[in-house]
């Protein structure tokens, strides 16, 4: 795995904040690194906040190539002109987004330490996985996606992995040849920093 690509970059915006200041933030990102894709946060977001939301941030990140997807809200995803969906609860939406959006729509789903949704989902038409945290945290199950999970599926699965929640240096440095996408959001948005030195520090890890 010595040789492997550096992993590319995904973004997840803030998940609070006014809809000037989360752009404002997000643009400061992109000019800073090259991201691969950019996510849209949907907890404690109404209907109206999100389409708002959406609509910022597609004109921000449309012209730089960048792909946009939504927390979940698959319909809504389509409504707005979006590129896909991120799906929080592993395999078991997977069908029904696919069946909604069109052909080319990016489907992600997040199946946090699970070997078994993650193939799952990638078999009934994810085009992404996530596994997380990679970190420990007081938040959710404790449970931890090591390092070795990561390794394991980029030897026996193609499908793109990514990996999220409570990337710090040290976990840069030990996912950085195991992971295909390293996805940077709250960790980096709430540095005391700041988040372009956060980012900065974390792809110096790379």
């Amino acid at each position: 795995m010595t040789n492997a690509p550096a992993p590319q970059l995904y973004l997840v915006a803030p998940a609070q904040g006014p809809l000037g200041a989360v752009i404002e933030g997000v643009a400061r990102l992109l000019d800073s690194a090259a991201f691969a894709c950019v996510r849209l946060p949907a907890a404690g977001r109404d209907e109206e906040t999100l389409s708002r939301m959406g609509d910022g941030l597609r004109e921000l990140v449309h012209p730089y190539d960048i792909p946009l997807v939504l927390d979940d809200h698959y319909r809504l995803a389509a409504h707005l002109g979006l590129d896909g969906v991120h799906l929080t609860s592993g395999a078991r939406d997977v069908r029904a987004a696919r069946a909604h959006l069109d052909k080319d729509a990016i489907i992600g789903a997040f199946c946090a330490t699970s070997r078994h949704q993650g193939m799952t989902a990638g078999e009934i038409g994810a085009d992404y996985i996530s596994f997380g945290p990679v970190a420990h945290s007081a938040l959710g199950s404790g449970d931890v996606a090591e390092r070795e999970l990561f390794a394991w599926w980029a030897e026996m699965i193609e499908l793109p992995v990514v990996a999220e929640g409570g990337l710090g240096l040290d976990e840069v440095a030990a996912l950085k040849d195991a992971a295909d996408f390293l996805c940077f959001g709250e960790e980096v948005w709430s540095d005391p920093t700041g988040p372009e030195a956060a980012l900065k520090a974390r792809l110096a890890a790379l």
